[in-house]
């Protein structure tokens, strides 16, 4: 990578600052990966460094800056706050090239991801019946229904390449179902043992809340047997997933963002409105084949539409 590139990891923020810490430590050790590389931190919100002063930061005694969304959904921060705060940083430093990534997204990368937190949480519980082991996905959540549908790709993927019966989606907030009520009808359709998969790259407060709703259901229902996973953030497969964004192979054409110059956008801006969810789904840009198993009792993976 030229020397005069610098790379900005913006990261959502977190009202805990654990999560935050987290995010900083990967970027420690994403430099250990490349001594060779400058790299930038910032947040969207709940932090000391926000998008301004990131951008800032980056431009500073830089010819090029790469901003690296490290966000899994394109929701409102994607779609609205960091194509403003672009905006302006290329108003404030013309001089300087800023170029955009687009965010991790749900594509087979973290598809991989996911699928190893299951694989573990199977171990634990000593490989039990998929068949009487349900699973479920549980996500943050967002009012814009291109993110949640992402995660719902997710479940189906998962449904397609294990046999297990039931493969459910959950959020923590702002939508539905809640984890509460998957469990529940989890448990009246047989199921034994409950896998519990997180979709977060790092802790925070809805991390301490998912392990506290855990426990609770633990208590609630004591002869469900119940693995919980935990976020992912620090993954192999995200450091590689970030190192192909950074040699180019799903920088967008003219280093914009998906909404990045948007009519939609720009008309929601004058309006002071935002709510589309044109989001792209294909989150990879590679070939990849795609293994199915057959499940001989269903043909439909149970998510909620």
């Amino acid at each position: 990578m030229n020397e005069s590139t610098t790379l900005l990891l913006v990261g959502h923020g977190s009202r805990n600052k654990e999560g935050n810490k987290e995010i900083q430590h990967f970027a420690a050790e994403w430099r250990e990966r490349h001594p060779d590389w400058h790299i930038e931190v910032c947040f969207i919100e709940h932090a000391d460094v926000l998008l301004f002063e990131g951008m800032d930061r980056a431009a500073k005694g830089a010819k090029r800056v790469l901003v690296l969304p490290f966000i899994l959904n394109a929701a409102g921060h994607v779609k609205m706050e960091l194509p403003a705060a672009l905006n302006a940083a290329r108003a404030r430093h013309p001089a300087v090239e800023f170029l955009v990534a687009r965010h991790l997204g749900m594509g087979r990368e973290i598809f991989a991801v996911l699928q190893g937190q299951l694989d573990r949480l199977m171990k634990s519980l000593a490989m039990p019946d998929p068949k009487t082991t349900g699973v479920i996905l549980l996500g943050r959540g967002s009012s814009d229904d291109g993110a949640n549908g992402e995660l719902a790709k997710m479940a189906r993927w998962i449904f397609e390449d294990n046999e297990h019966e039931l493969v459910d989606l959950a959020f923590t907030s702002i939508t539905w179902p809640r984890l509460e009520t998957v469990v529940q009808r989890q448990t009246r359709l047989g199921m034994t043992q409950i896998c519990i998969v997180p979709v977060y790259l790092f802790t925070g407060v809805l991390m301490e809340r998912i392990k506290s709703q855990a426990e609770r259901l633990k208590a609630q229902y004591p002869n469900i047997v119940f693995a919980l996973g935990t976020h992912f953030g620090f993954d192999k497969g995200i450091f590689d997933l970030l190192d192909a964004k950074v040699a180019g192979h799903e920088l967008p054409e003219g280093g914009l963002l998906e909404c990045d110059g948007c009519k939609y956008r720009e008309a929601a801006e004058a309006e002071h409105l935002h709510d589309h969810s044109h989001t792209v789904t294909g989150a990879c840009g590679h070939a990849h084949e795609h293994h199915r198993h057959q499940h001989p009792d269903s043909v439909h993976p149970h998510v909620p539409a």
